[in-house]
């Protein structure tokens, strides 16, 4: 097949047409469906005729849009944080908060941390998040530095686990921890539909900050902060959020008022989870609840696609190594779909 799926023109769904043939497509990071659910389209276009298509200036403005500050506020309520801070991009919402705090202590990574949460050039790590977790006690605690920043993801969406850090209660009570978790994968799916915030430990010398693309799950250009009060405070007074234009206000709206939308979309999707999950063989990896698939056969790409099924599918670590080959579901799934794509798996 010589279709060429780098230069696709339509609309991710759980169908696509390429050259006059379709495909079941089961990849991306549209969990939930959202660009393809027309009641949340319909709170967008509300959105875009109430505020226009964007907003090109920045909020420090002495004329701002009221509707930032209610998605923020909406936003700390959804996802029980305390505060919310909201930029352009996940990306952006990292790089501000990990340069904003990295000041506060001994910066650690653990393995395999977005790039947007680098400060300069990719952390060295050889370890597994297990080891790490060890090395970073042992490190702490035998430390005389008190002032520590920890900065990891939440899950290894690629090899899918959730991470545990449990590990945080061993750590010395003198020791000031600042914990910065992406999120970005998680928020809206995991931890029934909330963020990772509330997973953590609820220790007083440890402070939590979760940073996460909305644009996954949530299905809105913009990148989302949780965390205390002072530490919203303190990102907020930083040039890089000073600085920079929002994101487009319709997006907001239709997060501010489509909470319902979510919860029916999260159901779909937990429905469409069970339903695959009880058909698989042992030889598949997943985290329950979570809906990415993950399978040790670099050629199983090749044969769904001669059966006109497109899943997830590029080598990592290197452009040599073999492929990383993962079924994705989403809420945009019909059962239908999935049923096609069992039959074929078996």
């Amino acid at each position: 097949m010589n279709n060429d799926f780098r230069s696709i023109n339509q609309p991710f769904s759980n169908e696509i047409v390429i050259n006059g043939e379709s495909y079941l497509y089961f990849g991306g990071t549209a969990y939930l469906g959202i660009p393809q659910n027309q009641d949340f389209i319909n709170l967008y276009i509300e959105g875009i005729k109430k505020f226009g298509l964007n907003n090109g200036t920045s909020r420090s403005n002495n004329i701002q849009l009221g509707i930032y500050a209610d998605a923020e506020q909406v936003a700390a309520k959804r996802f029980l944080a305390e505060d919310a801070l909201i930029t352009s991009s996940g990306y952006l919402a990292a790089q501000l908060t990990v340069k904003g705090l990295a000041p506060f202590g001994e910066v650690i990574y653990a393995p395999a941390t977005h790039p947007a949460l680098w400060l300069s050039e990719e952390p060295f790590s050889t370890t597994s998040f297990t080891g790490w977790k060890r090395e970073t006690i042992e490190t702490i605690n035998t430390s005389g530095l008190k002032n520590w920043v920890l900065i990891s993801n939440s899950m290894n969406n690629l090899f899918p686990e959730i991470y545990d850090f449990s590990f945080l209660n061993e750590i010395d009570h003198d020791k000031k921890i600042t914990l910065i978790i992406d999120d970005s994968h998680g928020i809206g799916i995991n931890n029934n539909g909330l963020s990772a915030l509330i997973s953590f430990p609820q220790k007083s010398n440890i402070e939590v900050v979760v940073v996460a693309s909305m644009a996954k799950a949530l299905g809105v250009d913009a990148g989302l902060v949780l965390g205390s009060k002072k530490i919203i405070s303190q990102l907020k007074n930083t040039n890089m959020f000073v600085g920079a234009s929002p994101s487009a206000a319709a997006g907001l709206f239709a997060f501010i008022h489509g909470e319902q939308i979510y919860g029916n979309a999260r159901r779909k999707l937990l429905s469409n989870m069970e339903m695959f999950s009880e058909n698989l063989s042992s030889d598949w990896k997943f985290v329950p609840g979570f809906p990415a698939f993950l399978i040790n056969d670099p050629k199983i790409d090749q044969y769904l696609l001669r059966n006109r099924v497109l899943i997830s599918s590029f080598p990592y670590p290197t452009k040599n190594s073999d492929p990383i080959n993962r079924i994705i579901l989403s809420s945009w799934h019909q059962h239908e779909d999935i049923a096609r794509l069992i039959s074929l798996l078996d």
